[in-house]
């Protein structure tokens, strides 16, 4: 095992705490660079996601950030539909396609919201809207088994185009999908396909250290914009670099 993968996958995971996020199009970037298969990607996205995810879920609930009406909608069809996702396995030469879609639309969405965050906070709804929120949350739980990243991309991305929320709340509702549905996608991969990546643990330990680091240095207030648009210009990278390998 080259040690170069652990220590990517934890710079990764200590950028995308430092911001509030589990850092799931990151693993799957740095997988897909480093040459790995769909399945070992998606499963070590998954678990990564959950492990980081759970760190960001402690500080929104301690910041007083999380909030039950705003992040319960989306888990009603979010949880199971996730575990429909992760029971599908798709092959490489729809994968990556899909993926690099995936990370080039997450860089521009990031860069976007690091720009717009006053405006997006000024014309925000007190609370998600009931069924559009439950309708959202079965489609990124879908995609989030699909793909092997959290649920929280496609939900952040839903929230902050249409309002439903101010920014640190909808951090709060997209880290708390992206435990849910990465932890109940990965369970359900595990037990339709068993045969995980065996440096899996070590990847896991790098990450969580990493999460850990980033989530202690963005509460001590490091620039966040200017993190969030280092982080976009990675993803749409990678993104483009996936497209074209």
């Amino acid at each position: 095992m080259t040690p170069l993968l652990p220590l990517c996958l934890a710079v990764v995971a200590a950028l995308f705490a430092s911001v509030g996020q589990a850092g799931a199009p990151g693993y799957v970037a740095v997988m897909g660079l480093f040459g790995h298969e769909p399945a070992a990607i998606k499963a070590t996205a998954l678990a990564l996601t959950a492990l980081v995810a759970t760190i960001g879920v402690i500080g929104f609930h301690q910041a007083g950030h999380l909030k039950t009406r705003d992040w319960l909608p989306f888990a009603v069809l979010g949880l199971p539909f996730s575990v429909a996702g992760g029971l599908i396995n798709l092959s490489a030469a729809v994968y990556r396609p899909m993926m690099a879609v995936i990370l080039l639309a997450a860089g521009v969405q990031m860069a976007w919201a690091a720009r717009m965050t006053t405006t997006l906070d000024r014309r925000a709804l007190e609370k998600p809207p009931l069924l559009p929120a439950v309708l959202c949350g079965g489609i990124s739980g879908f995609l989030a088994g699909l793909t092997g990243i959290g649920g929280g991309l496609f939900v952040a991305a839903t929230m902050l185009l249409l309002s439903w929320a101010p920014t640190k709340r909808v951090a709060a509702v997209a880290q708390t999908s992206n435990l849910y549905t990465a932890a109940a996608a990965f369970g359900a991969m595990w037990m339709s396909h068993p045969a995980l990546p065996a440096a899996l643990p070590w990847w896991a330990l790098a990450a969580g250290a990493g999460g850990l680091i980033g989530a202690w240095a963005g509460a001590k207030h490091l620039p966040a914009h200017a993190l969030r648009y280092l982080l976009a210009a990675i993803l749409v990278t990678s993104g483009l670099r996936l497209a074209l390998a």
